[in-house]
């Protein structure tokens, strides 16, 4: 029991180390590293508090060095799955029953531990395992899960501080719960830091957890296991079970205990367990809640007026940055004829100077996708584009892709496409950006080719200098994005700053990084207590008079 009302240590965002030449975090990351790369490893699951190793290996590959060895992880099998479970449903009671500050505690000690002695290994481990630069896995798997720890702690407070009014003689509360059952963690390769919020942030509101990650990051959700267990967080809260997404998704799903879902993932996988739950819908305690950010074709849309050094340097690393394989990345561009040829001219020199490679290489810009069926995909979409130039594709501007030694594929531009080409519509996820040319007078019709232009709806931006551009642009876009960006690249949201989620195909747009999700993890009771006692049941309108 707590006594007092306490305020959380003020949350900001974590600065982002620059791991330049010469600087002491540059050497300390890079020894990590080697460190990493040199091990054998043999992740386990994480079961109630202990390790358990199947037998049943998957091997830990490193997109970059596709031979290397680095070891591998156990997979869980349908005996793991439901020991996850049990361990989850027995720790509920203990763990809704804490305290909310020493729940809290736990998540800032996590934070801290995390800016301190954990920093290096997550990041080289994100690096190694998920082909991440030292930048890009900075912002990632350091700073954005740093914020995520501490800043939903201060969420969960405001959280706890909306109460009701009482009127003379009564008191009226609300209790913030957490759900009747556990939560289903499904977690992506992308982002070491969504892996890391996607089981925590129901775990900070009195959930306990299943977390099934990609098989792509164990490494890092490993790391993140680790990081957790040194903040003192109590066995069976989070269970980690790492395996083939049928052998464990279809167990859990079928759970008559499942209490929600927090994915993140592509479009199919996420309609298909929305199908697995509506077919189940009466084997359950209660109506599992549904949280998924999924799938996007993120735009960039040019009017007439806009900067051009700005936006082709934020259309390169909006597409670019670590692959093109985030939701948000930019993969499809609307620019007027007025703008393009310097615009392409900027695009092209700066295709040819980006540099692709190891990422223990730091003067490389961007790694390797992440496996070989993300290479095949990539590599089929540009050799078809460039098969038909001339034709429904003025040119491709870079391209080349070589997999001995890692999935590599360079930054590719398909240019001066109608904007009912494939890649201007279907998610690719990787360094491709494709390029629709408009007519400058047609910038109000081709605005709407761009609201209609996708099922998806995550991020878009906005470039113009003109102020009524800017004003259209936000208007008839409103539902094309749940990430709106002026004058800026679409990718890059920061926690406490840009809540992220899209709608349409992308999601339910419950907005990671912000009170709104954490709502979604808690079952509000009402409570009103009355101090004077009723004596009478009688009403004062029915006296006779």
């Amino acid at each position: 029991m707590s006594f007092g009302l306490f305020r959380v240590p003020e949350p900001v965002n974590e600065p982002v180390r620059s791991y330049a030449p010469d600087t002491p975090e540059r050497a300390s990351l890079k020894a990590t590293y080697a460190d990493l790369a040199a091990k054998k490893f043999d992740v386990p699951l994480w079961i109630g508090g202990k390790a358990v190793r199947t037998g049943n290996i998957s091997p830990i590959v490193c997109p970059h060095q596709r031979k290397a060895e680095l070891g591998g992880f156990h997979q869980a099998g349908s005996r793991e799955v439901g020991d996850a479970i049990v361990a989850a449903q027995a720790a509920r009671a203990d763990w809704a029953a804490m305290p909310w500050d020493q729940r809290a505690a736990i998540f800032l000690r996590a934070a801290a531990l995390l800016r301190g002695p954990f920093r290096d290994k997550l990041n080289a481990a994100t690096m190694l395992n998920q082909s991440k630069t030292a930048h890009q896995a900075e912002i990632d798997a350091a700073c954005e899960l740093i914020d995520f720890f501490h800043f939903n702690v201060q969420f969960l407070t405001q959280l706890y501080g909306e109460q009701p009014i009482s009127s003379p003689g009564t008191w009226n509360r609300v209790e913030y719960r957490p759900l009747d059952g556990f939560v289903f963690a499904v977690t992506p390769f992308n982002f070491t830091s969504i892996a890391g919020n996607l089981p925590t942030a129901p775990a900070l509101c009195g959930n306990t957890v299943v977390w099934k990650p990609a098989s792509t990051a164990v490494l890092s959700g490993s790391v993140i296991m680790e990081l957790l267990q040194a903040a003192g967080l109590p066995p069976g809260v989070i269970n980690f079970v790492p395996g083939p997404p049928a052998a464990v998704g279809e167990q859990v799903l079928a759970h008559r205990d499942l209490a929600g879902v927090h994915f993140t993932g592509s479009t199919p996988v996420f309609k298909q367990m929305w199908r697995s739950i509506g077919n189940n819908i009466d084997n359950y305690v209660s109506y599992p809640r549904l949280v998924g950010e999924t799938g996007g074709k993120d735009f960039v849309f040019a009017h007439p007026s806009a900067d051009v050094q700005s936006l082709a340097h934020n259309l390169l690393r909006g597409a670019f940055e670590y692959q093109g394989q985030k939701c948000s990345a930019a993969s499809r561009a609307y620019i007027p004829d007025n703008l393009w040829p310097q615009v392409r001219e900027i695009l092209a020199d700066g295709v040819a100077s980006i540099k692709v490679g190891d990422v223990s290489d730091f003067t490389n810009f961007m790694g390797a996708v992440i496996d070989a069926r993300a290479y095949a995909k990539l590599r089929e979409a540009i050799e078809e584009a460039r098969s038909r130039q001339g034709g429904r594709v003025a040119e491709v501007i870079g391209g080349e892709s070589d997999d001995k030694h890692g999935f590599f594929i360079r930054p590719a531009i398909i240019a001066g496409v109608e904007p009912e080409y494939r890649t201007m519509k279907e998610e690719l996820f990787g360094p491709v950006l494709t390029v629709h040319i408009y007519p400058q007078a047609r910038f109000e019709e081709t605005l709407g080719l761009c609201e209609r232009g996708s099922e998806y709806a995550l991020t878009g931006a906005i470039f113009a200098e003109n102020r009524g551009a800017i004003v259209e642009a936000t208007e008839t876009l409103r539902h094309a994005a749940g990430n709106f960006y002026v004058n800026d690249k679409p990718t890059g949201a920061v926690v406490g700053q840009q809540p992220f989620g899209g709608s349409r195909a992308s999601g339910t747009n419950d907005k990671a990084g912000s009170l709104l999700n954490l709502m979604r993890w808690i079952s509000p009771r009402t409570i009103k207590e009355t101090f004077t006692p009723l004596r009478d049941y009688r009403y004062p309108f029915m006296d006779a008079g």
